[in-house]
């Protein structure tokens, strides 16, 4: 019997009228293939499940340093606590809604202590050398800050109103990083749009947002048209197929990214999301794979992430 005061398990969905929707479907997935966090996660999302349980699940990943290691991200294995790890679980606890007491203060710590010259953060610490990762991802003794490493991280804790010392000389990078942009990739925008939708300087943001959204148009960096990819190159290092789509920069009506598309642009990569879906229930990784566990690791976020997009644009999911 469950102990008194415990949170009652999610009930799976199991009206025949949903039988066949994308919800059901991606439900019957994450139940087949995803680790426990994530299966957490969609149960908090989707199915009235607490936010208690995710944190539980969180904690596995949760090192003495503060921050955040044991392949959170999946894309870097091994135990040790990394920036993309860190801010991985930040997300997770933005999502539930606990991004902020001592264990917010402990990981604002760990960030300090991994930040480069400048206050901000490396894609990867050097202590990941001689564990695997991906080989997009370069291990050097003195890595450079990285906006796309810093930006979401720091847009996160201001979201939660967090105020730690480490956030002025952050957030001083990622606006100079901001305005130095000239030529950038998908994800480095992606990460500029994190920490935009964010910071407290709305009238910066949202002129800084509208520059960016004017050169993600001239350099083609948002697939607008999902059945004419031809005409929209894959950055350099991106897998083959890897486009990025108005809903990947746009995740919610509110983004600051939403004015960079006109409804019709967004109405089609909705459709092109929504069709993603495949038959086993989850939503496909497009990124290059490398080891044989990480796409099945990464196909649930994935999925997750697709339905919540769906559901913010109003989208029928179940």
């Amino acid at each position: 019997m469950p102990e008194t005061g415990a949170s009652p398990l999610p009930r799976p969905l199991l009206d025949p009228s949903t039988a066949r929707s994308p919800l059901f479907r991606a439900e019957q997935f994450v139940w087949l293939t995803a680790r426990v966090l994530e299966q957490r996660l969609f149960a908090f999302h989707f199915l009235n499940g607490g936010a208690e349980p995710v944190e539980v699940a969180l904690d596995a990943y949760r090192n003495d340093d503060g921050g955040y290691g044991h392949a959170l991200d999946p894309d870097l294995r091994g135990p040790v606590s990394q920036p993309p790890h860190t801010g991985h679980a930040l997300r997770v606890l933005d999502a539930i809604g606990r991004c902020g007491g001592q264990r917010v203060e402990r990981v604002c710590r760990y960030l300090t202590s991994v930040s480069t010259a400048d206050g901000a953060l490396p894609a990867v610490d050097p202590s990941q050398r001689g564990y695997p990762a991906a080989p997009s991802v370069p291990i050097v003794d003195a890595p450079p800050s990285e906006l796309l490493a810093t930006g979401p991280v720091v847009g996160l804790l201001h979201r939660n109103d967090v105020w730690h010392a480490w956030l002025f000389r952050a957030t001083d990078f990622c606006w100079q990083a901001v305005d130095a942009l000239e030529k950038s990739h998908p994800y480095e925008i992606e990460a500029a749009v994190a920490f935009l939708d964010s910071v407290p300087d709305r009238p910066r943001a949202e002129a800084s947002a509208d520059r960016l959204g004017r050169m993600v148009r001239e350099q083609r960096i948002a697939a607008l048209d999902p059945g004419m990819l031809e005409d929209y190159p894959v950055a350099p290092g991106y897998a083959l197929g890897e486009h990025r789509f108005p809903h990947d920069f746009a995740r919610t009506p509110r983004s600051l990214a939403r004015a960079w598309f006109t409804d019709e642009e967004m109405a089609r990569s909705l459709d092109f999301l929504a069709g993603e879906q495949r038959e086993d229930g989850g939503w496909p990784v497009h990124r290059r794979p490398w080891a044989p566990g990480t796409v099945l690791e990464t196909r649930p976020m994935a999925t997750i992430e697709a339905l919540r997009t769906l559901r913010a644009y109003g989208r029928f999911v179940g």
